[in-house]
């Protein structure tokens, strides 16, 4: 099993900036993929980023040029947002890909809210 804790979320103004963090712990070795996710309320879980070891980057439309996944996509994965808008308001969920098991593993959730 993998275990996800992210930090990072809070409350930030329009045009600033967070930055969240994931850490993973447990059975990481076979892991290969970490990236982030988001869910606002009444809509469904959308990819934000995500970061393949070794491959590639890639970012969802809405925050490209504005958002950066950083890490080494097996213990750990960060996303700086930067010039954040209130449609960026949701819980962002980090996300671990573990290809030998076919298993995908899930943080608790950290909340991110942009309001004036």
């Amino acid at each position: 099993q993998v275990q996800l804790v992210e930090s990072g979320g809070g409350l930030v103004q329009p045009g600033g900036s967070l930055r969240l963090s994931c850490v993973a712990s447990g059975r990481i070795f076979s892991i290969n993929a970490m990236g982030w996710y988001r869910q606002a309320p009444g809509k469904q879980r959308e990819l934000v980023a995500i970061l393949t070891r070794g491959v590639s980057t890639n970012y969802a439309d809405s925050v490209k040029g504005r958002f950066t996944i950083s890490g080494d996509a097996k213990n750990t994965v960060d996303l700086q947002m930067n010039s954040l808008a209130p449609e960026d308001t949701a819980v962002y969920y980090c996300n671990a890909w573990d290809p030998l098991y076919s298993a995908a593993y899930w943080g608790q959730g950290t909340q991110v809210t942009v309001s004036s």
